[in-house]
């Protein structure tokens, strides 16, 4: 696994052996930076569901001030923390050990990406209520093609979506705020 852009562009990251983890694809990640390419410089980015933090790392890498790296697993977040060392961008990142949905309460970002297990389909609807009540500007959920997320869920709207092989990607926006759509 490498950072597809920005200033560590090619650099290798460290991934969790076996399938612990579902690593966002290459292709999947440059087309999500592709898409918030006019957003990310100077943002607070909250990667839930961090696995090796490949996400969170590919917004530093391309300007992101701040990311929150939010994963349950104590393997995966060493994964992280070694990565960010290797980087030496510790300073940028905050790791939260733990389950996401406390975690989006308390940590405030303009952009929260999430990519729950596709096998927890449960954890879809429970993170969408939770961010729903009080939104970050932008909201991008990882999902299996085969899963519909809601077009609205409280205060969110979906502004966009992308498939790509065997994932998607959900955009969300408060709703009725005049948020440029992406």
């Amino acid at each position: 696994m490498r950072v597809i852009g920005g200033m560590f562009r090619s650099r290798r990251l460290k991934s969790m052996p076996g399938m612990a983890t579902r690593p966002t694809p290459d292709r999947l990640r440059e087309t999500l930076f592709d898409i918030l390419s006019l957003r990310i410089a100077g943002a607070v980015f909250l990667d839930a569901y961090a696995g090796t933090g490949a996400v969170g790392i590919e917004a530093l890498s391309r300007g992101a001030r701040h990311v929150f790296f939010v994963e349950r697993s104590r393997a995966a977040v060493e994964v992280i923390r070694e990565n960010l060392t290797e980087l030496a961008i510790e300073s940028q990142a905050t790791l939260v050990t733990g389950a996401v949905l406390p975690a989006v309460d308390r940590y405030a970002a303009d952009i929260l990406f999430a990519d729950p297990p596709y096998d927890r389909e449960q954890e879809y609807g429970a993170l969408l209520a939770r961010v729903s009540e009080c939104p970050p500007a932008l909201l991008i959920v990882q999902h299996s093609i085969h899963l519909e997320l809601p077009a609205v869920q409280g205060k969110i709207e979906r502004t966009r979506l992308v498939r790509q092989g065997d994932n998607s990607l959900t955009f969300y926006a408060p709703l009725s705020t005049g948020v440029e759509r992406t």
